[in-house]
């Protein structure tokens, strides 16, 4: 398991590193994180150049918190090296992470971090500062994705990237992102799913890939949408126009976020002497218990991340009713929130789970 401390990563605008227009228009997006690529968006010739246009941009960009990130390219090629060694020597203590494309075993999560820990040591940065993000991008990758989320401790992220792996399993469509004609059902699921669960493995964060329909920002949302519902933490972001798209679809709704806190609030009290040391209670028409509070800590961390601030607060004078599979307890009213809005319709006056 990671000690690492995981930073919201809602929108993660993709930067070609061969484009200084592009590389200072993006410091002042609103995205959480932006990667400057050295892979495939600058040509073959161009990697040399764009390598140092990083670098500059790195030391020189105000960046305003962002997540920096740099994508090499891949241990295949011939410039896996030389892109790490550049750019973390000449930006290292500007850098949050390097990503890693087109992993196929662990193996080569471990050569990266041998890499880093080389050049950190010789370059006097502290050692294991930066992180790896890794990216699943072929069939191969997604049947060694567990041991590939244990590599190492440098890990944050791992990434689904779609384009690749559909090319690479013979998928049937040309739209990056999108589903494949003549399958009714969602052919990402397993494939999303199966990345999901190795990075909760290992408290890794999970983020889906791009959509390639830059104009259609309701498809991007529809499809950011189903990687949320799972419980992917962002998306890349391939134009301007679909990053508020990825932070609305990747934070909780402003009612979702007061439900979570008043949540926390209750249980924390009615856990406690003062509240009666009561495991499981009745919140408004909602039975609450240790259950409910890890599910409500996932939607108020996303939210705080997200700057989201609380209209509503927790009063617990109004009562609760204690749930119990023995028999029935009855209170005045159950405790409720009190908002700065509209009063929620009171539930009855008598409360029992349905186990009670």
């Amino acid at each position: 398991m990671s000690d690492r401390v995981l930073r919201p990563r809602r929108s993660c605008l993709a930067v070609p590193g061969s484009s200084p227009r592009f590389l200072e228009k993006a410091q002042g997006l609103p995205a959480d994180q932006v990667f400057l690529d050295l892979e495939d968006a600058c040509a073959p010739l161009a990697k040399e150049d764009a390598r140092r246009a990083i670098v500059k941009a790195l030391t020189e960009g105000d960046w305003g918190g962002k997540i920096r990130v740099v994508r090499v390219n891949d241990w295949t090629t011939q410039w896996t090296y030389r892109d790490v060694v550049t750019v973390v020597e000449g930006a290292g203590q500007s850098l949050d992470c390097v990503m890693l494309p087109k992993v196929q075993d662990a193996h080569q999560v471990v050569a990266l971090d041998l890499l880093l820990t080389q050049i950190e040591t010789t370059m006097g940065f502290p050692v294991g500062r930066i992180g790896i993000e890794a990216q699943i991008e072929n069939a191969r990758g997604l049947v060694n994705v567990d041991a590939i989320a244990a590599a190492s401790p440098r890990l944050e992220t791992l990434i689904f990237g779609p384009a690749d792996f559909m090319a690479s399993i013979g998928m049937r469509s040309l739209v990056i992102g999108e589903q494949p004609p003549g399958y009714d059902a969602d052919a990402f699921h397993y494939i999303l799913m199966r990345i999901l669960m190795a990075a909760r493995a290992h408290d890794l964060q999970v983020i889906d890939g791009p959509y390639a329909q830059v104009r259609d920002v309701e498809g991007y949302r529809a499809v950011a949408r189903r990687s949320a519902a799972l419980g992917y933490d962002g998306k890349w972001v391939l134009h301007p126009d679909q990053i508020a798209a990825a932070n609305e679809a990747y934070a909780p709704s402003q009612q979702d976020y007061d439900h979570a806190e008043l949540i926390l609030d209750a249980y924390d009290y009615y856990t406690s002497a003062a509240g009666g040391m009561k495991g499981a209670v009745m919140l408004g028409e909602e039975m609450i218990d240790e259950a409910s509070r890890k599910m409500a800590l996932v939607i108020a961390g996303q939210g705080r991340a997200a700057g989201l601030a609380r209209i509503t607060s927790f009063s617990p004078s109004e009562g609760v009713s204690l749930c119990s599979s023995v028999a029935p307890m009855r209170s005045s009213r159950p405790a409720r929130c009190t908002s700065t809005g509209p009063e929620r319709p009171s539930p009855s006056t008598t409360t029992t789970c349905s186990a009670c």
